[in-house]
């Protein structure tokens, strides 16, 4: 596979971890001021480790790769309908050698909420053609601004896109989805710098409650002896009490001689109201990533049973944002036109249960908007005869004849009876007058009732 940014030289590269990851990339915010001097900065890795943002980010970057994204097109009907030949079509299903659509748009969706920024390169052929998009290390790229204001990207080598040397890309090659661009219009912030806090918070009050029932939910306290104790007898004593009475061996009984007594000094649970801390956390995280707190399991679910609602806030509030950027993201990268566009089938995300999928189907058959073949496709069943087309009631009259109508005198009176012309006598004999035809008729009409 031919690439214009790649070089002949060829050396193996492993994947970058995060001890390499050096500088002030780790670093998310201090604390307090100092708090990075003290060690005490919040780290990146150690955030994604809480248990609601690892939720909320795999929620959402589940929900979104599910959906099947396509290429439509407008019909000159005004239809949008799905392209499946071409090359965005190809790549949409697989959009390069090692990962297949979900994986591809999982990756895409947590490299722009964990480092608030998406770079996808292009991979072309010999013929210029695009045959791959891969998704970049967003640590190993950097934005870059000419002085008459042209973008370019420098990228460090990786061997998973096809870069073995560090390179300069124009903006053409290099898909940037950034997320929250509120110190750079080229550089993307990460929702954990908001949430940062309350998850190393979450992470602290969690490995401390493990600790704590390690310890058999025995707190730690004060053994206390009458008199002075020198520094060495002082540490032998807590020696002795930690191998004793702690760890594996918490809750064993302890004997003290020589006037000693323990006093417990730390909280317990209850006093410092751990879960009341615990689900504080939780919240403000979710509500930094816009996920509604049932869905990642800290408060129970609503009770009322419109699914299709639900779904429908979470959508809007949180995931609609994300879709739409990736979609403009590949139509402005594809230079796709006015009456092109990438859409995501939001149909996977928003169905409606049973019950209310059939009632919209019979509500919308009725009105004549679908046909019933139409109906039958979106529950996959094979088309009827005579079901191609929409149906209406035989009452029902079109706007224009209830137009002509209402222009006569009088739209409500009974329409005119034409007169009757009796048909001509072809026996020879005397016409019949219209009275005598009129009785003739009402006399035959009477006599087959």
């Amino acid at each position: 596979m031919w690439n214009p940014f790649r070089r002949k030289e060829k050396s193996l590269q492993s994947p970058s971890g995060h001890g390499s990851r050096g500088g002030w990339f780790p670093i998310i915010g201090e604390a307090f001021p100092g708090a990075w001097q003290r060690n005490l900065e919040i780290r990146q890795e150690t955030v994604l480790a809480y248990n609601a943002v690892f939720s909320c980010m795999s929620l959402i970057s589940g929900d979104i790769s599910k959906m099947p994204a396509s290429l439509m097109k407008r019909t000159k009907s005004g239809i949008w309908q799905p392209e499946a030949e071409g090359e965005l079509p190809r790549l949409l299903r697989k959009p390069n050698s090692f990962q297949n659509r979900m994986q591809f748009f999982e990756c895409w969706v947590n490299s722009k909420l964990a480092a608030g920024n998406t770079y996808v390169i292009k991979i072309r052929n010999t013929g210029g053609r695009v045959v791959e998009l891969r998704i970049l290390d967003p640590l190993r790229v950097t934005p870059l601004v000419s002085p008459d204001g042209q973008v370019f990207y420098r990228v460090s080598p990786d061997n998973l896109s096809g870069l073995t040397d560090e390179v300069i890309v124009p903006a053409r090659e290099v898909i940037h989805d950034r997320f929250n661009c509120l110190f750079h219009p080229l550089v993307g912030l990460s929702p954990i710098f908001a949430c940062g806090l309350p998850a190393t918070q979450g992470n602290s009050i969690l490995e401390n409650s493990t600790v704590f029932f390690q310890n058999g939910g025995k707190p730690s306290g004060i053994i206390s002896l009458p008199g002075s104790v020198s520094e060495e007898k002082a540490r032998e004593i807590k020696a002795n009490w930690d191998a004793g009475y702690t760890g594996a061996n918490a809750g064993k009984t302890a004997v003290l001689s020589d006037g000693a007594d323990y006093k417990p000094n730390s909280m317990t649970a209850a006093d410092a109201q751990t879960i009341e801390q615990l689900k504080l956390a939780g919240e403000i995280v979710c509500a930094v990533f816009h996920v509604p707190t049932y869905k990642v399991g800290i408060d129970a679910a609503p009770k009322y049973d419109n699914i299709e609602a639900l779904e429908q806030q979470y959508y809007s509030q949180c995931l609609q944002t994300l879709i739409e950027a990736i979609e403009l993201s590949l139509n402005d990268a594809f230079d796709l036109g006015i009456h092109e566009s990438v859409e995501f089938e939001t149909d996977a995300l928003l169905r409606m249960d049973t019950e209310r999928r059939y009632t919209t189907y019979s509500t919308a058959v009725g009105c004549g908007i679908l046909a019933p073949n139409e109906a039958r496709l979106k529950e996959n069943l094979p088309p009827v005869p005579g079901g191609d087309f929409p149906y209406m009631q035989q009452q029902n009259y079109s706007l224009e004849a209830l137009a002509r109508r209402d222009a006569t005198a009088d739209p409500f009176g009974k329409p005119a009876v034409p007169e009757v012309t009796p048909p001509p006598d072809l026996s020879g004999n005397k016409r019949l007058s219209p009275a005598e035809y009129e009785a003739i008729r009402a006399m035959v009409k009477g006599s087959i009732v």
